[in-house]
């Protein structure tokens, strides 16, 4: 489909209905909608959910897949998104990218069985909402939660009631991914209720050093996962070496390996993703 380069979404947006059997789409990437700065017009939001009804079988949705050279993560214009579940009510799949405006108020969605939430920095108010939610289908949650200076205000104590079990009945794949806190969240992680019952666990992007990497090593919890995703991490080979033979069970993802910026003989840590 051709447009012009300068176009709006709104108006490239009624190009694609006119032009696709939107009937037949299951599966929606939304993408850039426009600069940080500018002001969309219509929210690409509304116009999703205005025209919900000629999406039938939609079953995913990207919503806010920006690359890079388009926007930073944490530049991202977003929106409150619980619109968009309760437009489509047999959504299986939702990811969303960028936190800046994002608001994700407590809802219900009896189809919806995977949820993914990337940002540079995660709004405890999202976080909360989030965990408030009634879904009983929800299989896999991930949330990237990112730093302060770019709105991450959640901490791993707004993770207490997660952690403890008490929530999505169904989930059985958990990524907790993106923190300062990795440390501390694998501590708190090893004697949480919810790894009775998920399989996957992700924490790839954290701050994870050979501190949590102890946790991880002595801790009998890790050892009953089917799959523990480390991607991005500053642990030592030695640590490492530890980590597969304790979780020789484990199918282990140790990859990424990063190094501390050290300046003046002290090293800072930063998760993966930030601004």
């Amino acid at each position: 489909m051709v447009v012009d380069a300068e176009e709006t979404f709104e108006a490239y947006f009624a190009h694609f209905l006119n032009r696709v059997d939107t009937t037949r789409v299951t599966a929606l990437s939304v993408g850039c909608w426009g600069e940080s700065h500018e002001d969309p017009g219509v929210v690409p939001r509304d116009l999703l959910v205005d025209n919900a009804v000629r999406f039938p079988q939609l079953r995913s949705l990207f919503f806010g897949e920006f690359v890079q050279e388009e926007a930073e993560i944490s530049w991202i214009p977003q929106c409150d998104v619980a619109p968009l579940l309760a437009a489509f009510p047999a959504l299986e799949e939702l990811a969303v990218r960028g936190g800046s405006g994002l608001e994700f108020p407590a809802t219900g969605h009896d189809a919806l069985r995977g949820l993914v939430v990337q940002t540079g920095g995660l709004p405890r108010k999202v976080t909360t909402g989030i965990l408030a939610s009634r879904l009983p289908a929800l299989e896999h949650l991930e949330l990237w939660f990112g730093v302060e200076d770019y709105g991450g205000t959640t901490t791993v104590d707004d993770l207490a009631p997660l952690l403890a079990g008490e929530l999505f009945p169904a989930l059985r794949s958990l990524g907790l991914r993106n923190s300062t806190w990795g440390d501390e969240l694998v501590r708190r992680l090893a004697d949480a209720p919810v790894l009775d019952r998920v399989g996957v666990l992700d924490l790839s992007g954290n701050v994870l050093t050979d501190t949590g990497g102890e946790v991880l090593a002595t801790a009998p919890a890790f050892r009953n996962l089917d799959r523990l995703v480390l991607r991005y991490h500053f642990l030592t080979e030695e640590m490492l070496d530890r980590l597969r033979a304790a979780l020789a069970g484990v199918d282990l993802d140790v990859s990424g390996g990063e190094k501390p910026d050290v300046y003046r003989g002290k090293a800072t840590y930063y998760p993966e993703v930030t601004e």
